[in-house]
């Protein structure tokens, strides 16, 4: 079991959770890439390797941002799905997403495009997809 956070801090709490180089990559293939298995989330550009996988899922469960339950159509595969408060980081991934696009343009991709318009309503309805897909499916 992870220690307790370090402070009564919300940003040192929140980096606590979210803030290594992996874990907001893992929510955000959930979020947009539809991702659910742990083979799928290998297989995302940024290359993690599977021990760092595990371990992330396994902390994001811990944490209760995802739930992890088994796959009815494959019973040796686990299926992750986020939890509200998973959901609920999107507008914090959104703002992240901003702020790259405006200060290294290089990293500007159509598919973020909404993120950089700052749509409000887009956001909000795809909070709305998530909960329909993740929390019907064993989220809380």
């Amino acid at each position: 079991m992870r220690q307790d956070t370090r402070s009564t801090c919300p940003i040192s709490t929140g980096l606590e959770i979210v803030g290594d180089r992996w874990t907001l990559l893992v929510i955000r293939d959930m979020m947009f890439a539809g991702k659910r298995h742990f083979r799928e989330f290998l297989q995302s550009e940024e290359g993690i390797s599977s021990n760092v996988l595990a371990d992330r899922l396994a902390m994001l469960v811990e944490r209760g941002l995802v739930t992890r339950a088994g796959d009815p159509a494959h019973a040796q595969k686990a299926i992750y799905s986020l939890t509200e408060p998973g959901i609920a980081l999107l507008p914090v991934i959104a703002s992240l997403s901003r702020w790259a696009q405006v200060h290294f343009p290089a990293t500007r991709r159509p598919e973020a495009r909404v993120f950089l318009d700052g749509d409000e309503a887009a956001i909000a309805a795809l909070q709305q997809a998530l909960r329909r897909e993740h929390l019907a499916s064993g989220g809380r």
